[in-house]
């Protein structure tokens, strides 16, 4: 990624703080020197670039500062602080709910990659287990639908689209009903490019948005264009009230600083960055993470995430469905109550090969392990395989399957594989 190279400039400058004898204000001025000349040559706004050196000299006062005090670190803590605020405007964006049907629309600039970052939006709800589907509502473009058919047959994506009707209006309106009768979670509108000279494009931009009321608008934002996108990205917020950016094209071009900091003057979050050509080239945007990896502090939390990810995807059983069903809360709540059930289970438990005749000659392990995992509330009961197929084919089970609430760490891959839904069965730990 092209921004890599900031970060890299804005390390060594923060280095040379390290490398200083004594910190004083040459060495604080010098630093910031070389900060917001990494900045203005990342196409970042000479005006944020101003702010953010005057915001960092107002918060060091080296006459009042305590002898005792890591001068670095204040120092170090406070452009930290600085360059999260470029990026983050400090609104919340919009979080779609599982089991009703969320409605996304689309806008931007011509070229900026709508369509396919729609179906890269797409396929990363539909792994997490979202009925998610797209609707092609430009009929500006030539091919433009051809090109959501195409991606989303790719991507195996349920898409809707005309070749005959003209009026993106009636396909918006008409695809998006549609989906909500068939219940997908995920409805994505993919509209016409146009910037804010295009009046006519700009009404029947309000005229979509009227007519499926979306409950969020995403501006697309190429990075390639850098801080010149601000005035476009503020006119389309006035119209249809964008609630959310994508910034696309941000591996290759040097300007996508100024993209950054466009963005948070519009005081639109940023929620995905498009990284690659690929369908799954799309990472979720977080302010601080971001800014870290940037800086080469790491991401720590993106790195936890993406070992559990892996973790699970290695164990037989555990497909996506386990982390995909009811969102990534619920999901990581029912592993917490897996794991609290496994340490309640001692070595033989856990090792054994046949654990259902474990725990059929002492049953006693069983209220055990209940006591142990917190299930004091609910009267445990032991199932063996038969019992088990019959209470899973029941569409709703008043009981917990505390047997093969594992036995041994094979139970639970055969749980898992059979139906993910099973762990959702059992109560939650008080």
């Amino acid at each position: 990624m092209v921004l890599a190279d900031l970060g890299r400039k804005i390390t060594t400058a923060l280095r040379s703080l390290s490398s200083a004898t004594v910190i004083n204000e040459d060495v604080l001025n010098s630093m910031l020197k070389e900060v917001c000349a990494a900045l203005l040559e990342a196409d970042v706004n000479v005006k944020l670039v101003k702010q953010l050196r005057e915001n960092v000299r107002s918060v060091i006062d080296f006459e009042d500062m305590a002898g005792g005090l890591n001068k670095r670190k204040i120092i170090q803590t406070a452009v930290l602080k600085e360059l999260t605020k470029l990026v983050d405007p400090g609104v919340k964006p919009y979080q779609p709910v599982k089991g009703k049907p969320n409605v996304i629309m689309f806008v931007g600039l011509q070229g900026s990659g709508k369509t396919t970052t729609c179906t890269k939006m797409a396929y990363h709800y539909q792994k997490k287990g979202w009925k998610s589907c797209l609707v092609c509502a430009d009929t500006f473009r030539a091919g433009a639908y051809d090109q959501l058919k195409q991606n989303a047959t790719k991507a195996r994506i349920p898409f809707y689209g005309s070749y005959s009707e003209v009026d993106p209006v009636v396909i918006a309106q008409e695809g998006v009903d549609m989906f909500k009768k068939e219940g997908f979670e995920i409805i994505i509108v993919d509209t016409s490019g146009r910037h804010k000279q295009d009046e006519s494009l700009f009404e029947e931009m309000l005229q979509v948005s009227n007519a499926v009321s979306p409950d969020l608008v995403i501006f697309v934002m190429d990075a390639s264009i850098g801080q010149a996108c601000e005035a476009q990205a503020q006119a389309f917020k006035e119209k249809v009230d964008v609630a959310a950016v994508i910034i696309t094209k941000l591996d290759g071009h040097a300007r996508g600083g100024g993209a950054l900091s466009a963005v948070a003057a519009t005081r639109s979050p940023i929620i995905f960055i498009g990284t690659g050509e690929h369908i799954d080239d799309l990472e979720p945007f977080k302010v601080q993470p971001f800014v870290r990896k940037l800086l080469g502090m790491g991401d720590i939390e993106g790195l936890l995430l993406k070992m559990n990810e892996l973790k699970l995807g290695m164990i037989p059983g555990f497909s996506q469905d386990f982390l995909g069903k009811g969102g990534e809360q619920e999901s990581m709540a029912r592993l917490k109550k897996l794991m609290t059930i496994m340490d309640s289970m001692n070595d033989q438990e856990l090792d054994d090969k046949d654990g259902v005749r474990l725990f059929t000659k002492c049953p006693g392990r069983v209220q055990r392990v209940a006591y142990g995992a917190g299930q004091l509330h609910h009267q445990p009961k032991f199932y063996t395989e038969s019992e088990r197929d019959q209470l899973l084919a029941r569409p709703c089970s008043p009981e917990p399957c505390l047997l093969h609430l594992n036995a041994y760490p094979s139970a639970i891959s055969s749980h898992m594989a059979e139906d993910p839904r099973w762990i959702a069965r059992v109560p939650p730990a008080k």
